[in-house]
């Protein structure tokens, strides 16, 4: 079976990454890659860390492109290298537009889709925008449908799909966090480098991790969370650290309101390996991230998440992850409670993470080199036993004394 996995941002990459791995593992499959450059800059960096070379680079991103100019880019640069490669089944991750349009390529030419991270749900088309859309295009077009959780699962049940069409593995960004996890503690010189790059933290100080980039926060959500981080700043026993996206409506405002402020350090967008130690050296952390909200759980960070709703209700209700949305009050109200409160803070650390053991990139690959083993027997020709040969003499004599203008031959 020969796969191609497209994907073309950094989460994405991360994601994929285990997956991409175990599929070369296998002799069944032939696995090869196609990005679309959705994020460029922050692609190149999880496909170096993790030694990922693309064999399809369709460099998409232009300066200023819309939505719809990113998906016309997809679907048509996908669509040629479907042409191209001829793969018998196409492999996409989560809900960024490089997904529903590389699934949609797929379906037009007729290849099967498989959908890592399938069954996410938030019921709200505008929360998150477009990714709520995006991952249920790809889940409608998908013949496997790897769902991290049950609950994923009981979405898409619902909504139709055959139970024989997905597989519960848990979440591929747990095989990916361990294997970084792992990196930097056997590479010495690796860990010794983290800290250099941030030995500006203060150890005395409690560390509050913050990334926020989605659209629908953009403007006045964005705005509301900056001011509550100003607030949370004031504080004298804690340190913030943003690395901001470059997208610039966050950039622009972000640094505009947390420029010049004391206690908070705003940084470029960091590298996996370096983001993954922040997130374990980070006392809690605020988001509007859906990753993260898996990545946390499994580090046993409390995250409070910067939006309304979320689609992966599993870490909430295991008591890890709250919702508090946009509001400035909400957010320094429950981040100063888990500054303050010793109990709810050790509650929130020892929850279960809900998203699996991290082998899901392995019972993916294990899935698909079973189908590629039904579907090579399924074009075999039929095998017969041999008959007996007193049998096949009984036959030839029948045929023998049937009437010359009844036999069929």
């Amino acid at each position: 079976m020969r796969i191609l996995a497209v994907f073309g941002t950094r989460p994405e990459a991360i994601k994929m990454a285990p997956v991409i791995t175990a599929l070369r593992q296998r002799p069944e499959l032939e696995c090869s890659v196609c990005v679309t450059g959705q994020h460029r800059e922050m692609l190149q960096q999880a496909l170096e860390q993790f030694k990922i070379t693309p064999e399809f680079d369709l460099a998409v991103m232009q300066p200023g492109q819309t939505l719809h100019g990113v998906t016309q880019s997809v679907l048509n640069g996908v669509a040629a290298v479907i042409e191209d490669f001829k793969p018998d089944h196409v492999l996409v991750h989560g809900d960024t537009t490089t997904a529903m349009a590389g699934a949609l390529a797929a379906f037009y030419a007729q290849v099967s889709v498989g959908h890592v991270e399938a069954g996410l749900r938030s019921f709200d088309m505008a929360q998150p925008w477009p990714e709520e859309f995006n991952r249920r295009v790809v889940d409608m077009v998908s013949e496997r449908l790897y769902a991290p959780t049950t609950c994923a699962k009981e979405n898409l049940l619902r909504e139709g799909q055959p139970a024989d069409h997905i597989r519960v593995t848990g979440n591929t960004v747990i095989d990916a966090l361990d294997y970084a996890l792992s990196t930097i503690d056997h590479q010495p010189e690796l860990s010794t480098s983290l800290q250099k790059q941030f030995s500006f933290l203060n150890p005395a100080k409690r560390l509050v991790l913050v990334t926020g980039h989605r659209r629908e926060n953009h403007n006045r959500g964005l705005s509301n969370i900056c001011m509550a981080l100003r607030d949370l700043a004031m504080r004298p026993d804690v340190e913030i650290l943003y690395p901001v996206h470059p997208n610039p409506r966050v950039e622009s405002t972000v640094r505009s309101l947390l420029g010049a402020v004391p206690n908070v350090f705003l940084l470029p967008p960091l590298d996996y390996f370096p983001f993954v130690w922040l997130m374990r050296r980070a006392h809690l952390i605020l988001t509007d991230s859906g990753g993260i909200q898996e990545e946390a759980p499994h580090l046993g960070k409390p995250v409070l998440v910067l939006r309304e709703v979320t689609e992966r209700p599993e870490a909430v209700a295991a008591g890890t992850v709250l919702l508090v949305g946009t509001g400035r009050k909400r957010i320094y109200g429950e981040t100063t409670r888990l500054l303050d409160d010793a109990l709810a803070y050790h509650a929130a650390t020892r929850c279960k993470n809900p998203y699996g053991d991290g082998t899901a990139a392995i019972q993916i690959a294990a899935d698909l080199a079973a189908l590629a083993t039904a579907r090579r027997s399924r074009r075999k020709p039929a095998q017969t036993r041999p008959q007996p040969l007193m049998t096949t003499v009984r036959e030839i004599l029948n045929v023998l004394q049937t009437p010359v203008q009844t036999r069929t031959m």
